[in-house]
């Protein structure tokens, strides 16, 4: 166990590497806890911990910083969080900020006198104005506000809450009543998922290592608003279903085992290394019925060659990932998402427009997104069906009755209302083609 001080600065040091990374922090915390392979759980969390509530509060602690004249780095918006958010007083941090080996630099005069003005005083100020108080960007604070109405804030506020730990049970492998005892003799316990039939939740915070059923196969982490989504595409055994936008492949996994080993399930993406994850762990959850393939672009020639041969194709588009700030809490500040906002949306339409063209007669198409944004969920959809002719919306309660509480057509999925991930998912339907009346049937 490593003392509090040495704790401080190694999550300083994360922190810092965070900061600096243009990759997202799940990808540069992952690669840092590998080397510090060592390192206990009870300080990985606690490190983790303390990046994560930083991620959440940086507009609140930037704004702290900026009122009292002080540049905005890693190390004193650490020091503003252990004195407003866990309201270490200055000799509590002294201890920790002691310059001896492996801790952080001991406290300068100019910090020493930041943390007395500080304390005893709230994290959030009256003068705030809504983008900080709320953590809200300010390009996404007009399309949210619009999205929301009067529970804006409600939404805002539960995107600071840390999330459960989601967990899909691979039925090809165990059964969700198993995992549950499993779990439980582990002294984790484990709740069923409300909604998602295979979705177990854990509150309590864990290092993944301690799950067993994650190194076979039996359990992959999933969130159950992704379930849900998978789900939708209600993929039959023996049908032909493509995953075109895949990724490392959790909605893949989940179609698979909805198919019971049986059909063709094909991952299609354009990042090579993605899928090379995703074929590992198809291979570990034991979904032989899957393959991947690598497309070069939204318009690659193997989805000409394959035009209308498929029963069942998702579209789990690229976006702006408001939807997974809670578990995400950095995606909101990228400055990619600010700038990007609208090549996203036009990507988004050329992405299902290319797709739907997989789909046979009758065949299903399935768009979500991770995002609260209608430019991205509800606007795609009119949008593509203004301009392609044979497709209809299935309304969700005819598909999934269960699904209450949800917009008529489409899932709509938020933090506050749902406890999810924010997911939004329309189902279309290819129309089938008109059979003419022939004189003989006539008669």
């Amino acid at each position: 166990m490593l003392t509090p001080a040495i704790q401080m600065q190694t999550a300083l040091d994360l922190i810092q590497e965070v900061d600096r990374a243009a990759r997202p922090a799940d990808a540069i915390v992952s690669a840092f806890f590998r080397t510090h392979r060592k390192m206990e759980d009870a300080d990985r969390g606690a490190i983790f911990g303390l990046l994560q509530d930083m991620l959440r509060h940086r507009a609140r602690l930037g704004w702290w910083l900026a009122r009292h004249g002080r540049s905005d780095t890693p190390r004193n918006r650490l020091l503003v969080w252990l004195t407003l958010g866990q309201g270490r007083g200055p000799d509590q941090i002294h201890r920790l900020f002691n310059g001896r080996k492996f801790a952080p630099e001991a406290l300068s005069q100019n910090e020493h006198s930041l943390l007395i003005k500080l304390q005893g005083v709230a994290l959030i100020h009256r003068d705030m104005p809504d983008e900080v108080r709320l953590e809200c960007p300010d390009w996404a604070l007009a399309p949210l506000q619009a999205r929301f109405g009067d529970g804006f804030e409600a939404e805002m506020t539960a995107m600071l809450t840390p999330p459960t730990l989601g967990l899909r049970v691979n039925t090809l492998k165990a059964t969700r009543k198993d995992m549950l005892r499993e779990l439980a003799n582990l002294g984790l316990s484990p709740e069923p998922s409300e909604v998602a039939p295979n979705g177990i939740r854990i509150r309590k915070r864990l290092s993944l290592t301690r799950l067993p059923a994650l190194k076979s196969g039996a359990l992959e982490v999933q969130d159950e608003g992704s379930q849900l989504v998978a789900g939708l595409v209600d993929a039959q055994p023996g049908d032909r279903v493509a995953d075109f936008c895949a990724g490392a492949g959790g909605k893949t996994l989940a179609i698979a085992a909805q198919m019971q080993g049986k059909g063709l399930v094909v991952a299609c993406d354009i990042n090579q290394g993605r899928l090379k994850r995703c074929t590992e762990r198809l291979r570990k959850a034991g979904a032989h019925n899957a393959q991947t393939q690598v497309l070069t672009s939204e318009t690659d020639k193997w989805i000409k060659r394959r035009k209308g041969s498929f029963d069942r194709v998702l579209v789990d588009a690229p976006c702006s990932g408001t939807g997974t700030w809670r578990r995400n809490p950095d995606a909101r500040w990228r400055p990619e998402e600010e700038q990007g906002l609208e090549s996203l949306i036009a990507l988004q339409a050329r992405i299902l427009a290319s797709a739907a063209r997989l789909v046979k007669p009758g065949g299903r198409l399935v768009y979500a997104t991770c995002s609260l944004l209608p430019e991205e969920n509800e606007g795609q959809i009119e949008t593509f069906l203004a301009k392609t002719p044979g497709f209809k919306v299935v309304p969700l309660p005819q598909i999934a009755p269960d699904l209450r509480s949800c917009h008529e057509a489409y899932l709509s999925l938020t933090p506050a209302q749902h406890d999810t991930d924010g997911f939004f998912a329309a189902v279309l339907q290819r129309d089938l083609p008109e059979v003419k009346e022939t004189p003989e049937d006539a008669e």
